[in-house]
């Protein structure tokens, strides 16, 4: 499962998704640090309602295998610009 959670602010449109069991938890990988915190948790989502949420974003922040898989299998990002932190993937994507 996944949790989705949207920001706005002025124009911008944030989306904030993750996979759900990495909610609460810190991943470290040398001097880089992930915190998975509440900010990403919102409304529990499928394939289907993620790619709803990023198809009107202007901002997103992705973490976990499934969201970012989704993500790259959409052709959303390119897995070139997904790093991973102790074995877990995040990117960030902008619309310009």
């Amino acid at each position: 499962m996944i949790t989705v959670r949207i920001y706005r602010r002025g124009s911008d449109t944030l989306v904030a998704a993750c996979d759900k069991e990495l909610l609460g938890k810190t991943f470290r990988e040398g001097e880089l640090r992930l915190e998975v915190t509440s900010f990403y948790e919102g409304e529990d989502a499928d394939e289907d309602m993620l790619l709803n949420r990023l198809s009107f974003c202007t901002v997103a922040n992705l973490v976990g295998k499934k969201t970012v898989e989704i993500a790259t299998k959409h052709n959303l990002i390119s897995s070139d610009c997904v790093i991973t932190i102790d074995g877990v993937p995040h990117v960030q994507l902008v619309k310009m």
